[in-house]
């Protein structure tokens, strides 16, 4: 299990200021879509029972509260300390661990854009990454006060929409170059440049996304993605903390688990539904 680290004062100072102006703007609980398209917020005012969905691309920084999410059998905890990224679509157990009426817990994610990180490492010059990470998808950082004062401004920007189309994109590049100065560079280099084994491994999840009900033959995949069958396993169990076979099954079973839920259909037909040959 990871745990935060505790802030700073100057940390500290940012993330009161944004759990103040999140707790305005959230006025119920859930998922809060904004102006900027990039940037949603979250609010729950009590501890949630975990479950499982597909968590998305993005950076999640908490404001107030805690939170963990499992995946293959690791489980990151983060709260107002530590940010989580995550690079590709990972099948999940998350639940919030800490809130309350008096103090909820808040969140905010940003969807980040490759096009705008591989621009940012261009013009600064910064060195190609190299392959030298365990390549895991999901991971945390200590939160440092440069990101989460562009944050803040962010925020506050959407007290001011008459100046979001001119300053969104500003603080929105300057938030992705403040990302690539964390000691994640390597990590967020790859979604953005070159063929390296994140981008493959990218490519196989978009098509088993796909075609998640069809059978999954590894060899056709591989060569897809232009990677030998061995090395597609390898790259894409350390990426997504499972191999190709246990992400298609995850993903068949969130859609059965959905299916169960909204409509009046026996097992054996969602079953079928979704992938599986057979009823047992």
């Amino acid at each position: 299990m990871r745990t935060p680290r505790q802030p700073d004062s100057a940390v500290e100072a940012l993330q009161n200021e944004l759990a103040t102006l999140l707790g305005h703007r959230t006025g119920s609980e859930g998922r809060h879509d904004t102006a900027i398209p990039q940037l949603r917020l979250y609010r729950f005012s009590h501890p949630t029972e975990p479950a499982h969905f597909l968590q998305e691309p993005a950076v999640y920084l908490v404001v107030q509260g805690r939170k963990h999410v499992t995946v293959g059998g690791e489980t990151y905890v983060y709260d107002r300390s530590q940010y989580l990224a995550v690079s590709v679509d990972l099948p999940v157990v998350a639940h919030v661990a800490q809130a309350s009426p008096e103090e909820p817990y808040l969140c905010m994610t940003l969807t980040v854009d490759p096009r705008e990180l591989a621009a940012l490492i261009v013009e600064t010059g910064q060195q190609a990454p190299r392959d030298d990470h365990d390549g895991r998808a999901l991971y945390v950082s200590p939160v440092q006060a440069p990101l989460l004062d562009a944050f803040l401004r962010l925020v506050r920007l959407l007290d001011s929409p008459r100046d979001l189309s001119v300053m969104a994109p500003l603080i929105l590049r300057e938030l992705h170059y403040r990302l690539l100065q964390s000691e994640q560079f390597g990590r967020l280099a790859q979604i953005a440049i070159g063929e390296g084994r994140l981008r493959r491994v990218s490519g196989a999840i978009a098509w088993i996304k796909e075609h998640f009900a069809e059978p999954l033959q590894i060899e056709a995949l591989a060569k897809q993605v232009h990677m030998s069958p061995s090395a597609l396993h390898s790259h894409f169990k350390a990426v997504a903390a499972m191999s190709p076979i246990q992400y298609q099954k995850r993903l068949r079973l969130e859609a059965a688990r959905r299916l169960l839920l909204s409509e009046a259909v026996s097992a054996e037909a969602v079953a079928y539904e979704v992938g599986y040959a057979s009823a047992s």
